[in-house]
């Protein structure tokens, strides 16, 4: 008879533990990202039940099966509320994927080499923003993997949005009203550039950060490529490093044939019609830091989120299968694996007097600080807003990743020195309360032929081509 030492009401009383403490380090046999660097992988920071679903449930679900409203109780206690809600009243469905252990698999690679190299060498400075521990800007990679406080998993999410320097993301979108038909379809490009904290050798000569842009932590571009009546619609954003200031907003119009300067505070807003995508939104960071406040730690424990295996090499542009809503369409069909640990954060836009939100809670991934989901709430407390999104490594090439996506079977992106890259792959964005839910997904390609691609020019070469004033007007026509 095999007894278990470590079983599920040990976790749960670990978990309390820790959650009343408000920090500390992950892990429940051990400090996680200290043993995940030290042996690779997240095994021994985790007994059995919190690191193979099927344990976990006692063999009532496995890897495969296909969570719907019929069985959705039996993994309750995994997923978030809203995610409940679209599942057991909307007919939503997601499948259970294996997950991936080894540290490498969760993170582009310059980024983890420079969380490595640089782990310990942070520090908070007086005015709130994060230092390297001789007063300069941050070096790159997360500031605090071992993160003790609910501000240190802020910072290591807000300072490096995509993990990479540079990144173009082509992203088809399509918001649909609540009976489930397609009301607007986009194609639009994502771009930004990191000044401070460079992890590519290519980006500024080996350099962490450009020169005579130390004042500055990025450079945002988006610009749309379809339809017709918003075609050339460009807006962009200069990030400073200081956390207490706003970005710099600038939009083109193409019908003015001019840039213009926007209130950079309106923040909660889409950006074109109908879609339900906020500035503040992105990466569940979209404000800077210090705007924010009131942040606490409210849970910790094991999730079902899509981290692993979410990149659909196996499907035309890299798109997704839709079910779920009126007409089967109204989600993407996604796979989640069981995340052994989430820190989950809550926290109040306290430098916004008329946000709409009340607050937002924030689940992180404890072995990368990555986020399977983000839920705002309205100014009564209500569930309003989800940002759901699923990352996966571009590698389908060891008989593992091959067995869960056959069709991508030896299908990989490698960085410039041979490595699989990662990255986001699809975002839901569900308005709960008008039931309009709008997702889109990283292609390959949009219209216009643009392609997805991370770090392939130097880092002034990109902001000249793609981030300034003049680059706004000519991207427009």
């Amino acid at each position: 008879m095999h007894i278990k030492k470590y079983d599920f009401d040990y976790s749960r009383r670990h978990f309390m533990e820790k959650t009343a403490k408000g920090a500390g380090s992950a892990g429940v046999l051990g400090a996680l990202f200290p043993l995940m660097a030290k042996e690779g992988d997240h095994y021994n920071a985790y007994p059995e039940e919190l690191t193979d679903i099927e344990a976990y449930t006692k063999g009532k679900v496995k890897v495969g099966d296909i969570i719907s409203k019929d069985n959705v109780e039996l993994v309750q206690d995994l997923i978030d509320p809203a995610l409940y809600i679209e599942v057991s009243q909307d007919d939503r469905t997601f499948s259970i994927l294996p997950t991936q252990t080894k540290i490498e698999q969760q993170f582009p690679p310059y980024y983890l080499d420079a969380t490595l190299k640089n782990w310990g060498r942070a520090k908070f400075g007086p005015d709130g923003n994060v230092y390297t521990d001789d007063g300069s800007p941050w070096i790159g990679g997360h500031p605090f993997p071992d993160p003790q406080t609910p501000e240190e998993v802020q910072a290591n999410v807000v300072l490096s949005w995509g993990r990479h320097d540079q990144d173009i993301f082509s992203i088809p979108t399509t918001a649909l009203d609540p009976n489930g038909n397609a009301q607007y379809e986009y194609d639009f490009v994502w771009a930004q550039q990191q000044t401070t904290g460079l992890v590519h050798p290519m980006s500024a000569d080996g350099a962490t950060m450009l020169p005579g842009k130390e004042d500055m932590l990025r450079y945002q571009s988006v610009w749309f490529m379809s339809p017709n009546d918003v075609k050339g619609t460009a807006f962009m954003n200069e990030w400073y490093y200081d956390q207490a200031r706003f970005p710099e907003l600038y939009g083109y119009l193409p019908a003015f044939k001019r840039v213009r300067r926007f209130p950079t505070n309106q923040r909660f807003e889409p950006l074109v019609a109908g879609i339900n995508l906020f500035l503040s939104d992105a990466w569940a960071a979209g404000d800077p830091m210090l705007t924010w406040g009131n942040w606490k730690i409210i849970h910790r424990g094991p999730m079902l989120g899509a981290m692993h295996h979410n990149w659909r090499a196996d499907q035309d542009n890299w798109s997704h299968p839709t079910v779920g809503g009126p007409q089967g369409n109204t989600y993407y069909d996604v796979g989640k694996s069981l995340i052994p640990e989430v820190i989950v954060l809550e926290g109040e836009p306290t430098g916004f007097p008329r946000a709409p939100l009340s607050k937002r809670r924030v689940y992180f991934d404890a072995r990368n600080i990555e986020y399977p989901q983000a839920i705002s709430y309205d100014r009564r407390g209500e569930l309003w807003k989800t940002f759901e999104p699923g990352f996966s490594q571009y590698d389908y090439t060891d008989p593992e990743s091959a067995s869960v996506r056959p069709n991508a079977a030896g299908k990989k992106i490698m960085t410039s020195d041979g490595r699989p890259e990662w990255s986001w792959n699809w975002v839901i964005s569900n308005d709960l309360q008008s039931k309009r839910v709008t997702r889109f997904y990283q292609g390959e390609k949009i219209q216009g032929g643009w392609n997805s691609q991370y770090d392939k020019e130097t880092a002034s070469d990109f902001i000249s081509n793609y981030m300034t004033k003049s680059a706004m007007r000519r991207l427009g026509t």
